[in-house]
């Protein structure tokens, strides 16, 4: 959750004319790209063929919720208006419900809750009742999910386009620079992903003044969540089934989601298309993890409806205990791997030591099924997302211009920092801006005044740093009233929310075998902040109801 907005009084309402948020459209002086037919021309990556399909792509569908109900469905009960007493019965039910069916994570408090299972577990931070979202933007979200999914695919096929979109970001970057190396030492020695797996989430906010969807940002690296929202869904539903006659309200208005089951098939389809029943799925994971039991409800679902194993290495384990065969085959303590599935390896912190980066190393040059590979980790980098909304780069990837005009509806403005115009009203107004560096997680964006001093500051350096970042409208969702509850305690605030729709993507050569919206994830903060991360400690699992 990376552009919510700390003042309501602030809006996209007093920008003139000449803003950069009403000429996304207008030409710019961007780098002239190449046609789709050029696109489909040999480059660096001469022998891979990129599959493209003759028909347009389908759309998800929507899950339908449980029972037939009216478009037209009231928005659930104030949660500011249910009393003290109510809201101690759902916290305590709440609270029971989550330890009975692992809504849990590590706590930390506690050393030994990251890397010891079972020990000092807390339940997640939850929302006590749904935040209603209207159905018209839940359908958008779902239906451009496949074409994301697909967009990822393509864009990560054209290394020249990776490398050169990244090429000041890197000499500013070192974490960047170390990914794009990885990159090109496998574009020189033509290394073909014949399987390419994708469990992607696709991030949006709704924006008040505007009442579109945008996109906050697509995770192509350990989108997390997908164990923990399916049981947030299901608590909600249950309370709302539970507190009907006190909370008006329709259990069935939130929507199903399946993320965890989806996202298992989609790795055990992979495993499967692999070829090898004894090899195995390797979790990619950091060292201490609270979040490990949203991983090991992963885990469960490969094993109980899949009958796979799975096992769990720090890249470090994985430069001591990994070697490759001849033939390509991962050999990780003793086992083969078939699919390699990164819950760490997005951030310098995973990286402590050159033992990471060997591993790292090393699983690229596998046969290995990776989940992601480096060019689809670098697809999803903040500076590749900026270079796709600019115009006509979309058509360098995407034929069909209905596919087209549904992603260009959902982003919001996106600048890199050499566009000197742009960069003097973010220092003339900070506060419609976001400054965004390369890095996944919370914690990292620029906000607010601080906004004009890092672009005086970059400007005084001259340096050449302004490639670490892009800059990105910023996005003022409306403000809801909602319960949160952590560490067993609850407490009314005012909110914004953050949807993210998952999503599954797996492809053997030129077929596609699975392109599919997965599930959802839904995250609620306290307003007045700006960061929202879950992991990092600013935000709550929610789930949304339909209205």
């Amino acid at each position: 959750m990376g552009s919510g907005c700390s003042s309501p009084s602030i809006s996209l309402t007093s920008i003139s004319a000449a803003s950069p948020f009403q000429s996304q459209e207008s030409p710019s002086n961007s780098l002239n790209f190449c046609s789709p037919t050029r696109f489909l021309e040999p480059h660096l990556l001469k022998s891979s063929k990129i599959f493209i399909p003759k028909s347009p792509l389908k759309c998800a569908e929507v899950h339908k919720m449980q029972t037939q109900v009216e478009n037209s469905a009231k928005p659930i009960a104030d949660p500011h208006d249910i009393d003290a007493k109510l809201v101690q019965k759902l916290a305590n039910d709440a609270l029971v419900w989550c330890s009975l069916r692992g809504l849990l994570v590590g706590d930390r408090n506690s050393e030994r809750s990251g890397t010891v299972p079972g020990v000092d577990m807390v339940h997640a931070p939850v929302a006590l009742i749904p935040m209603s979202f209207p159905e018209s933007h839940w359908k958008q979200a779902c239906e451009v999910a496949p074409i994301f999914n697909e967009l990822v695919d393509r864009v990560s096929q054209d290394g020249e386009f990776l490398q050169q979109s990244l090429s000041r970001t890197r000499k500013v970057d070192p974490f960047t620079s170390r990914l794009l190396e990885i990159h090109s030492k496998m574009l020189e020695i033509n290394k073909i992903e014949e399987i390419r797996l994708g469990l992607h989430r696709s991030d949006y906010m709704l924006d008040e003044q505007t009442k579109l969807l945008l996109q906050i940002e697509l995770n192509t690296i350990s989108s997390s969540f997908p164990g923990l929202s399916c049981l947030v869904s299901e608590l909600h539903r249950s309370l709302l089934q539970q507190y009907r006659e006190d909370i008006a309200s329709d259990p069935n208005r939130i929507p199903a989601n399946n993320a965890v089951n989806q996202f298992a098939e989609a790795l055990a389809k992979a495993w499967n298309e692999y070829g090898d029943p004894r090899a195995v799925i390797m979790f990619v994971v950091q060292a201490e993890e609270r979040n490990m039991y949203d991983q090991h409800w992963l885990s469960a679902s490969l094993r109980e409806r899949h009958q796979v194993t799975t096992i769990r290495k720090t890249l470090a384990e994985i430069d001591a205990l990994g070697e490759l065969q001849q033939d390509g085959t991962l050999v990780v303590d003793g086992q083969a791997v078939a699919v390699i599935y990164f819950r760490a390896g997005y951030a310098p912190s995973d990286y402590n030591s050159e033992s990471e980066w060997k591993a790292r190393l090393l699983m690229e040059q596998s046969h290995a099924v990776k989940c992601p590979s480096i060019s689809y980790h670098l697809a999803g980098s903040k500076k590749i997302q900026q270079e796709l909304a600019k115009p006509n780069v979309l058509e360098r990837f995407l034929e069909n211009k209905d596919d087209i005009a549904k992603l260009q509806k959902c982003f919001a403005g996106l600048w890199s920092l050499d566009e000197s115009d742009i960069v003097k009203d973010a220092i003339d107004r900070p506060e419609l801006y976001v400054m965004k560096p390369q890095r996944e997680g919370g914690g990292n964006n620029i906000y607010g005044e601080d906004v004009r001093d890092a672009l005086l500051k970059l400007q005084k350096e001259g340096t050449g740093s302004d490639a670490a970042y892009i800059l990105m409208q910023r996005i003022f969702p409306k403000i809801s009233h909602s319960i949160l509850m952590q560490e067993g305690i609850s407490h009314k605030e005012q909110t914004i929310s953050e949807l993210g729709i998952y999503g599954t993507y797996l492809r053997n050569k030129t077929e596609v075998l699975i392109n599919q919206q997965a599930g959802y994830l839904m995250r609620t903060k306290v307003s007045s902040s700006n960061e929202g991360g879950v992991a990092a400690g600013f935000a709550v699992l929610d789930s949304i109801y339909l209205v």
